[in-house]
């Protein structure tokens, strides 16, 4: 092995890309205030059996929420 060894020496483990994607969905729709897809999302996430550890449902919603939203502008009409 080199002194600059790229291997690392812990494999990341896993990841369920499904539950990734159903996480920046839910942190889309609690962005947009849409409590009917929030909703649905958790519905589908309490009826699905194989869920053990939802660690990939949170890093979903972290990679979306780590997005600054775009500031809106002001409306500058005056009545």
């Amino acid at each position: 092995m080199g002194f600059f060894s790229r291997k690392d020496s812990t494999p990341e483990p896993a990841r369920n890309e499904e539950m990734a994607e159903l996480g920046r969905e839910y942190a889309i729709a609690r962005r947009h205030r849409d409590t009917k897809a929030m909703n649905r999302i958790m519905r589908q996430i309490g009826t699905d059996e194989d869920v053990t550890d939802l660690s990939d449902f949170r890093a979903g919603q972290d990679s979306y929420d780590s997005i600054p939203p775009i500031p809106r502008a002001r409306n500058r009409r005056s009545k």
